[in-house]
């Protein structure tokens, strides 16, 4: 029987006795060893030793560089001592990444990967007792330096050497992340023995055929057959048995249910995942379904679900569609960075709080963006239970890569290895080639500084496609985001297959989102900084300002702040106040975001696709991040509820690019009505447009009907009597239909609008020990009227924001997590905030 021993314990760190110490601090010199965590990183474990400070606070980053640029070395004792026949495999599952693994001093393997599996046979003559087993790590940035050197200086986005080796990109530094180079055994170790050979790995391959669902499943033994084996594999009380001759060393077996119960996005249908188990057990040709004896055992679940990517030409250009189980599904995605610097923080706990939270916020795709990680397997398994589809990009981002032997060699085993392993997941419904470099080959510069030399397009045409071909054809392959699917197409070509929208964040207004007609938008962001309450816990400067030297160490964006105050004074005059800056930054990018959802899904049936820049942060920072890096909802996490949900009202301009988008201008403004149906039912309802004044007083009014089918749209033009105001600073339209979906559209920017200060009334009730309901009634005209409940606490949260009330109209919030005697605090400023405030100074109620 094949037994499987955790090697999580008994660790300890130390720096390696030949490395080069040079500006390591005397009291960590003086302190190592210390205890080791597995799966674990070198920072972590320092820290909890207490030997340095944490490096999201304040400029600790900067202070820790040494990290990075020293050689390590895990050690723990290991009993090796066994059978002569027995096989003893050692096991890691990550190893970050420049690493050599050895038994009292012996090497037995070397990995410069931290993306692939290492897994070495410990030879006879090392099989002892109180054996020493040791991972040394050489420094990443030393390692990727003289690649760098070998190879030859390539293009890249940042100074870092990341794109010599494979390692995670953003681990050198990003826009939004800093600059921790990690070492460390960062995913499971484990020690195998048996007399037999173990299961390797299964690999299925589930289809739906009709009535049918079909898993093939390719497994594979970690050594040849030394005699007659049989492989039982069982689905869905479907048993089927194959025999293995002396020498075999893989197998498929194919199992066949019959009506299936099929795993569906989230909204669409449930979930159904179905266990699958596969025995290898000797001998065993009795005949039974029960006999020989048993040597191990693989489990795993799987989902049936059909699978493809239309990309089929047609008048527009080519559409970028993702079909699962027949239905045209639209996307409502976030790209996904690592949660945590660290990556063995970020357990299958807090995955299911930050996937549950994109669940929340009507979000079903995820896309794994390049410059990371291959995701976990407890990722892949959220995923799978809550409906999310995943799209993995290959580990590629903003640089050319060498195409040299020795690393298109380790790429393409890297490959096999993960798309071996994510196989069994249903939620996993793209490979994606590369984030951005074909785009940077096309234009930024790349071709002047390559002249001629090769950048890394042989992966993402040829190596990478005929991987996923060879090993998993169940899936699509796309080579790159962006990508319009040929070289001889610009990347970003609204017309075809994949873009990415920057020239908004970094160049102009965001209502020029409008002047942009993809077809698939996978990359369009705006930046604010993080909760307040994250602030202050990760910088602690005094005075805290905008340009204070903790938060512009957090601010990792070239000229950050100045694209912040560019975006906003269209729409507000840049605040003097810490508190108001913050929150006019915090609206402002939930306001452009919801602006370039509805635009972009309003032009359904062209658009069937947006995935925004980005849903989660892996440290407390300002940026374009929905949820911050201590995982608090920013406003724009309501605006992406919002925006994102199935059902969808947004009034948009019918006049040519820009049109009423460019509030403030007096030419002409044909608007329309535009019903978004992202429902596996067809949508049929009366809707109510108004034109009010800000005091409530309708001016014009029209009741018409959403007819549209599943997955589509309908739009109804607006007479002039609606589209026309009579005073654009002081009045709105307001579209709601019986069942609160609702809309509204403002003539005017904020800034020139006729807005009053912000009157209401409130109660506030505390009905639980953790639970407050507090009710505002407005008496003017309230907009995006948000409650910041951290402000008073940092564990408090509330249930809505950024809600637009005419006088007489109340809404209640529910806010959880604010211990007793803050109460009252609750409806006052600056916890309570509406845009009102940005525009007219607040006076008493």
């Amino acid at each position: 029987m094949i037994t499987r021993t955790s090697l999580s314990t008994g660790w300890t760190l130390r720096i390696a006795s030949d490395a080069v110490a040079s500006g390591v601090p005397e009291h960590v010199l003086a302190a190592l060893p210390v205890p080791a965590t597995v799966p674990g990183t070198v920072h972590t474990d320092l820290l909890a030793a207490g030997l340095v400070p944490d490096p999201y606070v304040d400029r600790n980053e900067i202070t820790l560089d040494w990290i990075g640029r020293t050689d390590w070395c895990y050690e723990r004792s290991i009993d090796l001592s066994a059978a002569p026949e027995e096989e003893l495999v050692i096991a890691f599952d990550g190893l970050d990444t420049v690493a050599t693994v050895t038994v009292d001093g012996e090497v037995i393997a070397r990995s410069e990967n931290m993306h692939r599996r290492v897994e070495v046979s410990v030879p006879v003559g090392l099989r002892r007792e109180d054996a020493v087993l040791a991972v040394r790590f050489d420094s990443a940035w030393r390692f990727g330096e003289a690649e760098r050197d070998r190879v030859g200086a390539l293009p890249n986005a940042y100074p870092a050497p990341f794109n010599y080796l494979r390692k995670a990109a953003s681990n050198f530094g990003w826009d939004w992340g800093p600059t921790l180079v990690t070492a460390g055994i960062w995913r499971d170790a484990r020690l195998v023995r048996g007399t037999a050979p173990a299961i390797r790995r299964v690999s299925p391959t589930v289809l739906v055929e009709g009535p049918v669902g079909i898993a093939s499943l390719a497994v594979e033994l970690d050594r040849p057959a030394p005699v007659p084996l049989r492989l039982r594999a069982e689905l869905a009380g479907t048993h089927v048995a194959v025999d293995l001759e002396p020498g075999a060393r893989t197998a498929t077996v194919r199992l066949e249910v019959q009506d299936p119960e099929l795993w569906w996005p989230h909204g669409l249908g449930a979930q159904r995942l179905y266990d699958v188990v596969v025995r290898l057990d000797e001998s065993g040709h009795d005949g039974g379904p029960d006999g020989g004896t048993p040597v191990d055992e693989w489990t795993g679940r799987v989902g049936f679900r059909s699978l493809r990517l239309d990309t089929t030409p047609d008048a527009d250009g080519t559409p970028f569609v993702v079909v699962v189980n027949g239905a045209t599904v639209p996307i409502r995605g976030a790209n996904w960075i690592p949660d945590d610097c660290f990556l063995p923080r970020v357990t299958e706990e807090r995955l299911r709080v930050r996937i549950g939270q994109a669940v929340d916020a009507n979000t079903n795709l995820l896309r794994v963006w390049g410059g990371g990680v291959y995701e976990s397997e407890a990722f892949y398994r959220v995923c799978d239970e809550l409906g999310v589809l995943v799209w993995q990009d290959f580990l590629f981002a903003c640089a050319a890569y060498p195409e040299d032997e020795r690393l298109a060699a380790e790429i393409e085993a890297e490959a096999r290895d993960n798309v071996e392993r994510l196989m069994p997941h249903p939620s996993l419904v793209l490979w994606n080639g590369n984030n951005e470099n074909i785009w940077g080959w096309f234009d930024w510069h790349w071709q002047e500084a390559l002249d001629g030399r090769e950048w890394g397009l042989g992966y993402y045409l040829k190596l990478l496609p005929e991987v996923v071909a060879d090993v998993d054809p169940s899936r699509p392959y796309w080579a790159g985001s962006p990508y319009s699917g040929s070289m001889e197409l610009h990347p970003n070509d609204d017309d075809h297959g994949l873009t990415h929208v920057w020239d908004v964040w970094n160049q102009v207004d965001y209502t020029v989102y409008a002047h942009h007609r993809p077809r698939f938008v996978s990359e369009f962001g705006w930046q604010a900084p993080p909760a307040w309450s994250t602030i202050t816990r990760s910088v602690r400067d005094a005075p805290l300002t905008p340009t204070s030297p903790g938060m512009l160490h957090h601010q990792k964006a070239e000229d950050g702040n100045g694209k912040l105050e560019r975006g906003l004074v269209p729409h507000f005059a840049v605040p003097e106040s810490m508190t108001d800056w913050h929150f006019a930054m915090q609206l402002n990018q939930a306001r452009a975001i919801a602006f370039g959802i509805e635009h972009f899904r309003s032009l359904r049936p062209r658009n069937f696709g947006t995935i925004v820049w980005q849903l989660n942060d892996c440290w407390p920072v300002t940026s374009w991040a929905a949820i911050d890096g201590d995982g608090r909802k920013k406003p724009l996490w309501y605006a992406l509820r919002s925006s994102q949900a199935t059902r969808l009202l947004t009034i948009q301009p019918t006049d040519g690019p820009g049109g009423a988008a460019a509030a403030g201008t007096d030419g002409p403004r044909g608007l329309a009505l535009v019903g978004v149906n992202d429902g596996g039912e067809a949508w049929r309802e009366y809707v109510t447009v108004r034109r009010l004044r800000f005091d409530g007083t309708v001016l014009a009014e029209l009741t018409t009907r959403i007819v549209t089918d599943r997955f589509g749209s309908a739009r109804v033009e607006l007479p002039d009597a609606l589209a026309r105001p009579d005073e654009p600073g002081a009045e709105l339209l307001v579209a709601e239909t019986s069942t609160g979906v609702r809309t509204e559209r403002f003539f005017r920017e904020d800034r020139d609008l006729a807005y009053s200060p912000a009157r209401f009334t409130t109660t506030v009730e505390r009905v639980s020990d953790d639970t407050v309901l507090v009710t505002v009634t407005a008496t003017t005209l309230l907009r995006d009227l948000v409650l910041l409940p951290d402000r008073l606490s940092p564990s408090a949260e509330v249930d809505d924001a950024l809600v637009t009330l005419l006088p007489g109209q109340a809404h209640t919030f529910t806010v959880r997590g604010l211990p007793p005697g803050q109460d009252s605090d609750l409806v006052e400023r600056p916890v309570l905030r509406t845009a009102n405030d940005l525009v007219v100074p607040s006076r008493d109620r």
